[in-house]
């Protein structure tokens, strides 16, 4: 079958709003010898997704380039989908074969019908995984992995605490806490609370009743902050000497308060405090989808939505109310 000279894309030429996107019809990228052509099968909303739309904080602008335009059209960076055609210099993927993708560092456009990306990218999408399952981890799944692996060298055996944990990223870290063998705590909102059981959290916690945690006396060697909006000194009595606070996401007062002083508050504190920068890697997404196969992970879809929606599905992640993720079909 011939692959179309045109596809559908969600695009936007300014910064702005969800209501900035239409849905155009644009080129179907070129095939090059070192590439992968993927028809896109389903994507998912990162918060990434939103802040690049609209270009702020205006360090997106300055780490992705176009001050004043964007100067990317095409957003999107979880990728399912299957191998339309290779370039010469691809050798481990062939027409066909389903994969799976995270294509933040190599310039996203997963709302569309069809990208071309470096194999590099991709790994094989588990068999009995669907496009939509498999669209609501790569980048989520990073941003948790490395996060508890990396940055807090979470221990088996030790105590965990997942803030945001209803969240993308808090929802699979619980999951990835449990599989490197943590004691996993998570904190949500009472609405949200049955849900964390089900994915394997040991304790759930009201997000209202912090304070009640820390006179308890409870301590955690790992807190993992997926949704930081309270000061990082709240957390300061709950977390153990030597042990690691990570932010990976939540306002961007946290987000700079962090990345400015986290290195004089760890030396102050006697606690390593560090704000996550993931880097998508193929040897981290086969873990993940190996996790995914073993039934170790589960992503929790909050809603669908078509990729003509794309707008409505960003606007609904804004409101902060989602479950798990927001996954767009294609």
């Amino acid at each position: 079958m011939t692959t179309p000279a045109l596809m559908q894309a969600m695009t936007s030429d300014r910064y702005g709003p969800p209501e900035v996107l239409q849905a155009r019809q644009v080129a179907r990228p070129p095939l090059t010898d070192n590439g992968v052509l993927v028809r896109v099968r389903a994507s998912s909303v990162n918060a990434g997704d939103w802040h690049l739309l609209r270009g702020e904080p205006w360090l997106v602008r300055l780490i992705y380039g176009g001050l004043l335009t964007p100067k990317i059209p095409i957003l999107g960076t979880d990728l399912a989908g299957q191998v339309e055609a290779v370039g010469q210099q691809v050798t481990l993927f062939q027409p066909g074969d389903d994969v799976v993708g995270e294509l933040s560092a190599c310039g996203f456009g997963a709302f569309a019908e069809y990208v071309c990306v470096p194999e590099s990218a991709l790994v094989a999408k588990p068999v009995h995984i669907s496009y939509e399952q498999a669209a609501a981890v790569p980048a989520a799944g990073m941003a948790a992995l490395q996060g508890l692996r990396d940055l807090g060298q979470l221990q088996p055996g030790q105590r965990l605490l997942v803030g945001g944990a209803s969240g993308g990223v808090g929802s699979l870290a619980v999951q990835i806490g449990k599989a490197l063998g943590a004691e996993v705590t998570a904190l949500a909102r009472p609405e949200k609370m049955e849900m964390l059981r089900g994915l394997g959290a040991d304790d759930v916690v009201d997000v209202n009743r912090l304070e009640v945690l820390i006179d308890s006396g409870q301590h955690y060697d790992v807190i993992l902050d997926a949704a930081a909006f309270r000061p990082v000194a709240d957390y300061r009595p709950l977390l153990s000497p030597g042990g690691a606070y990570i932010l990976v996401g939540g306002s961007i007062a946290r987000l700079f308060q962090v990345m400015l002083f986290g290195q004089w508050m760890s030396w102050r504190q006697q606690r390593r405090i560090r704000c996550l920068s993931s880097t998508p890697t193929q040897a981290d997404l086969t873990t993940l989808c190996d996790w995914l196969e073993a039934g170790i992970l589960t992503p929790f879809i909050d809603r669908t939505f078509p990729l003509s929606q794309l707008s409505e599905a960003i606007r609904y992640v804004e409101r902060r109310q989602v479950r798990g993720k927001v996954v767009v079909l294609i």
